[in-house]
């Protein structure tokens, strides 16, 4: 049975309510993908692991969202070209945001994908929304 609980003297934070023994009952930790940047080409799949194992793949203008254990983790995205890996902390109860965008590779990128049919993209990750992360520069 969960009662009302004012403050939690162990988080420093407010919870609403607590389980049967007194412990707040926490939100779940949880782990968004953004691919909705502006800087994004917006060609081809991110593909996303978290400690090793697939959880999904995202295109432009998705956003994927996942329940993760809180402690440490290695997120690793790729566009089958190119990888990236990013090591982050998560607290329990806590909401950690990536973005992940495509990125063309230079001022010859769609000289090559007119005249060849195809240009390597480099792969981008920062954590944080795509409104948090500083423009391409």
């Amino acid at each position: 049975m969960a009662r009302d609980l004012l403050f939690d003297s162990r988080s420093g934070g407010l919870s609403a309510r607590v389980d049967q023994d007194g412990f707040p009952i926490l939100p779940p930790t949880l782990l968004t993908i953004h691919r909705t940047s502006p800087r994004d080409e917006q060609s081809r799949q991110i593909v996303c692991a978290l400690d090793g194992k697939r959880f999904g793949q995202v295109l432009f203008g998705e956003r994927l969202t996942i329940e993760i254990p809180p402690g440490r983790h290695a997120l690793r995205i790729h566009n089958t070209l190119v990888w990236k890996t990013a090591e982050f902390a998560a607290e329990p109860g806590e909401h950690v945001h990536f973005t992940v965008w495509n990125r063309a590779w230079g001022e010859a990128h769609y000289l090559l994908i007119v005249f060849v049919g195809w240009s390597p993209l480099g792969v981008g990750l920062a954590r944080g929304t795509p409104a948090n992360v500083p423009p391409a520069g």
